[in-house]
């Protein structure tokens, strides 16, 4: 199991010079980015993470600890690091055992590379599965052998017998992997208003069991990238009512939008919940978002989600301590705000009504963690539930979200996605090479904010493009 005390002795061992290192690339970043934007601007820009914020345009952007941290909070994020990074082996082992038997990765830093999305690559995507919800159809699945999934008693995402409800594409030396995934890009190609054209891609599934069969048209398969973990701990600050003011689901206001809120599973208090997180909104808690990363992507057992006897992986400490990693990562600053061409660009996007998902303003309320509370942050996001059209649709519901709606993805830090990983792609299943391709894929809900966009003028495209970038 791993434990409290091996932890610290890692960190013992590495941090002092951990510590070295940081503060050098942390002056170094500093240096940079004054020379790089004068102060005048960093004073001007308003604080994407509030107090959180930091001035790092760095590939490691994604990854530095929220300054406002006491000391007492700092310590525990830096131990969480430590935890965020441990790479699991198969049993029996002394430091952390518990991987597998089927697994996707062996850690958590394994699929958030630098804290950012990951790559549409075995190792990295994942694949969820369930049966499509015709009760008459349903198969009752035998008892999963390899893995306890996180699966919450209202779900209405039925687990595939033999699969679960995630496709776990390695296992462990005996356990050949639930299935094979094989991706190939269909291309489809469009006009801008002024004549240009554009290419778009979207991943074609070929999905194959390991005795050989292919999944049927029962199976709905959702394929998805991983998300970036800065700025969560803030987005889980913010007050339910807040978020439920923001919901419109009856467009009362008729501009078009309905967003609405997914109610969930909270594993902990055993009741619904308002979801925040992943790409349909199915988690409530970060303690319970780390919990299900670990048993469903890495078979890590752990207090949320033991085994069939009970048996856990990991303690509820080592659990705690990754969760607030993730909830104490500052957020990237804004930069370029001087600029003519980003303040055209912001004025645009207000213009196409992009705005009206991509809330710019929130204000946090209370939580343990003193430097989230009361921060007044711009994350672009409502973190509703929106009918993204069927183009984008994977077809398969989760709790109260149906196969077209997928939450708003918060935009700040948008700008580094491919400083942090080079070829890391956008949208939900990293479809789009671009921002102008993950624009150009809007529907439904937000069809006219997409048309907008393609009615503009090349410079206009460019401004609002240099204006998500310097997000």
């Amino acid at each position: 199991m791993m434990t409290v005390g091996n932890l610290w002795q890692r960190w013992l061992r590495r941090w002092g010079h951990r510590l070295s290192l940081g503060f050098g690339a942390a002056i170094a970043g500093l240096l940079v980015s004054l020379a790089l934007h004068p102060a005048v601007e960093a004073q001007s820009a308003p604080p994407a993470g509030g107090a959180t914020t930091i001035q790092n345009r760095s590939s490691q952007a994604y990854a530095q600890p929220a300054p406002n941290l006491d000391a007492f909070w700092n310590e525990r994020h830096a131990a969480g690091d430590l935890a965020f990074e441990a790479a699991f082996v198969t049993p029996p082992a002394e430091v952390n055992p518990g991987l597998g038997p089927l697994f996707n990765s062996n850690s958590c830093v394994g699929c958030h590379i630098n804290n950012g999305r990951g790559l549409q690559t075995k190792g990295q995507r994942l694949i969820r599965v369930s049966q499509r919800p015709d009760p008459e159809s349903v198969i009752l699945p035998p008892e999963h052998i390899y893995t306890p999934e996180s699966e919450a008693p209202n779900a209405n995402t039925p687990p595939v017998p033999g699969l679960g409800t995630q496709i776990q594409e390695q296992g462990v030396y005996g356990y050949p992997p639930e299935a094979t995934v094989e991706v190939t890009w269909q291309e489809q190609t469009g006009q801008y208003g002024d004549g240009t054209e554009y290419e778009l891609r979207s991943p074609q599934l070929q999905i194959t069991r390991s005795d050989g069969t292919s999944l049927t048209d029962k199976i709905a398969a959702s394929n998805r990238i991983p998300p970036p973990v800065f700025g969560l701990g803030l987005l889980e600050a913010v007050p339910e009512a807040t978020i439920r003011q923001l919901a419109d689901p009856d467009d009362r206001d008729r501009n078009g939008i309905s967003g609405r809120p997914n109610y969930v599973w909270d594993v902990v208090k055993q009741a619904p919940a308002l979801g925040r997180f992943g790409w349909k909104a199915n988690t409530p808690t970060l303690l319970q978002q780390s919990a299900a990363a670990y048993v469903d992507d890495m078979g890590v057992t752990n207090p949320l989600f033991p085994d069939a006897e009970g048996v856990q992986d990991i303690t509820q400490e080592i659990l705690e301590l990754a969760t607030i990693y993730v909830q104490t990562l500052g957020v990237p600053g804004r930069t370029a705000l001087n600029d003519p061409q980003v303040q055209r660009g912001e004025r645009l996007f207000a213009e196409a009504n992009c705005a009206a998902c991509h809330v710019s303003e929130l204000r946090t309320g209370s939580h343990e963690i003193p430097a989230l509370v009361n921060q007044t942050i711009h994350p672009y996001t409502d973190l509703l539930l929106h009918d993204m059209g069927p183009s984008l649709a994977d077809h398969r519901p989760d709790f109260q979200a149906n196969g077209n709606e997928w939450r708003t993805m918060p935009l700040w830090g948008v700008g580094l996605v491919q400083t942090v990983l080079p070829y890391s792609g956008y949208l939900h299943d990293g479809r789009a090479r671009s921002l102008e391709e993950a624009i150009l894929w809007h529907g439904g809900e937000a069809e006219a904010a997409q048309v907008a966009f393609q009615q503009m003028s090349a410079d206009d495209r460019a401004a609002l493009v240099a204006f998500l970038k310097s997000l």
